[in-house]
């Protein structure tokens, strides 16, 4: 499957007004990562492990 081809969608946080997004797409393997002001750019590709590593990570440091 390519990846114009994947269901991709923003956060419920997003303020959807200034574009300053990140869009995901989730795969049974692999999660897609792009930025919504540049669809045909450049794209991560994350194990879900990697993910919930990436997702967890700025929650700590934010609290303290």
């Amino acid at each position: 499957m390519s990846t114009s081809e994947l269901a991709w969608f923003k956060s419920s946080y997003s303020s959807g007004g200034s574009g300053d997004c990140v869009e995901v797409a989730l795969t049974p393997a692999r999660i897609h990562v792009r930025d919504s002001k540049n669809r045909q750019g450049p794209q991560l590709t994350l194990s879900p492990t990697a993910w919930a590593d990436f997702v967890a990570g700025p929650v700590p440091r934010m609290l303290s």
